[in-house]
């Protein structure tokens, strides 16, 4: 009796606190459905997707709302029915809203209707919190005013809006314990009014909204600076939270965190994903909110401070972006369907496809992480202990400070609390993750406001 209470002295002495008041085992570290999910997005239907919303001639927020064969309106009535086509192969497990409002101000001179497409796929257990893909109705040419000539956004943004729409197909197949939103946004161009729109709309609703995966040009593979490559793509999040407060900036500023806002541990969640379930596909985290001095639809969300990011191809085509289209001393301009490759629409598809059904198949993100260890030589995470059956526990990572990603975990069991004996909290950063007894883990949160989901 004597040896064995020594042996568990020393046990605990090396691992930590509270994990060993009962036996535990780490669930498996992959979902075998996720390899099914990247594989299934279908180029040709994706290609005929966009094909139709290039056929509407312009998309363009201030054109026309009543043709039924030309402008947003058309294109909006199409999105509709896709979805409802697809609601009704699933046995009606859509919810098809629209959410817009009638909005006037910069690049919108008088009155319009801003209308979003929304498909919400209901969660069975936790159906109040949401993972969202969206991609953006509207298209325009050089003159943003511009709203009757032929403006085909082939690639910015068909190819989102028809990624949300071929996930939806793929994913209405399944049963989710969150809710996916699958959103066509419009008025991007105009000044990002579908994102504020449906970011007000969610709070009104009390969505706990867990991502947002804004998906703006996932179709070009060929970029203005001669290079042509198929198995990359850029995740750009914000690093400090835009909606972080005078106090919370001052926490930060002592207690770190600027590199691991709840965005910037989404795109590591989405990069990790990719790194596990996907083939010749590599993610390029950008540490920064967006292309330099532009802006996408996932700012709308972030100034709402929800966790959102922007998933896009690597390499861009100027020449394809905002121009009208034309032939200019040997140089093709527009963006125009040949500049839409079928195949890297269909991997990046399939990149937010297992990024939303691993979110929704996994439990929330631990509430209320803190961490203590100042003057000490360990460091202790505590969290709010879920009461949700589908928790089978919690996993703490951590990782140097300069390095990007995380480096390291461990599982704990369910608990709420854990305390890492002899490694200083000043050395290194930290955070947690809950694990769902299907396999499926949340985005690492980091302690404290600043990395709150």
């Amino acid at each position: 009796m004597k040896k064995l209470t020594s042996t568990l002295a020393v046990t605990f002495a090396l691992y930590g606190t509270a994990t060993f008041a009962q036996p535990y085992q780490a669930p498996s570290s992959e979902d075998l459905r996720l390899y099914d999910i990247a594989q299934a997005p279908s180029s040709a239907r994706l290609m005929a997707d966009i094909q139709s919303l290039v056929n509407f001639g312009t998309r363009h927020t201030l054109s026309d709302q009543t043709s039924k064969t030309a402008g947003i309106g058309a294109a909006r009535n199409w999105i509709k029915a896709e979805f409802e086509r697809i609601s009704k192969a699933c046995g009606q497990c859509l919810e098809i809203i629209e959410v817009g409002d009638v909005v006037e101000g910069k690049r919108i001179p008088s009155p319009t209707n801003v209308v979003n497409i929304i498909a919400i796929q209901r969660g069975s257990n936790d159906p109040n919190r949401m993972v969202i893909m969206s991609g953006d109705i509207d298209s325009r040419v050089t003159d943003v005013m511009d709203s009757t000539s032929v403006s085909p956004g082939a690639n910015d943004n068909a190819s989102g809006v028809a990624g949300a729409i071929e996930a939806a197909r793929i994913l209405s197949k399944y049963q989710f314990s969150a809710s996916i939103v699958y959103a066509a946004l419009s008025g991007e161009e105009q000044g990002l009014y579908g994102g504020t729109i449906l970011a007000d709309y969610g709070k009104q609703q009390g969505w706990d909204i867990q991502a947002v995966l804004n998906n703006d040009m996932i179709g070009n593979i060929a970029g203005i600076n001669g290079v042509v490559s198929n198995h990359t793509v850029r995740v750009f999040s914000e690093g400090v939270r835009y909606a972080e407060t005078e106090n919370e900036a001052k926490q930060r500023y002592f207690e770190g965190g600027e590199n691991d806002s709840a965005s910037r541990n989404l795109a590591r969640h989405i990069k990790s994903l990719a790194d596990q379930y996907m083939t010749n596909l590599d993610v390029e985290m950008v540490y920064r909110l967006d292309r330099f001095g532009r802006g996408g639809h996932h700012l709308p969300f972030n100034k709402a401070g929800l966790p959102a990011v922007r998933i896009m191809e690597t390499n861009e085509h100027y020449h394809r972006q905002h121009q009208d289209i034309r032939v200019e001393d040997g140089i093709a301009y527009g963006d125009v369907i040949e500049g839409v490759d079928g195949p890297f629409t269909a991997k990046l598809t399939g990149l937010n496809a297992i990024s939303l059904a691993s979110m929704a198949w996994a439990p929330a993100p631990p509430k209320n992480v803190t961490i203590a260890g100042k003057v000490s030589p360990d460091t202790t995470l505590s969290w709010q202990l879920s009461t949700n059956n589908e928790v089978a526990g919690y996993r703490i990572y951590w990782r140097k400070t300069t390095s990007p990603q995380w480096t390291h975990s461990r599982y704990v069991g369910k608990v709420d609390s854990f305390t890492l004996k002899n490694m200083v909290i000043d050395n290194y950063l930290f955070g947690v993750a809950s694990v769902g007894t299907n396999s499926n883990t949340s985005p690492v949160v980091f302690p404290g406001p600043a990395g709150a989901f």
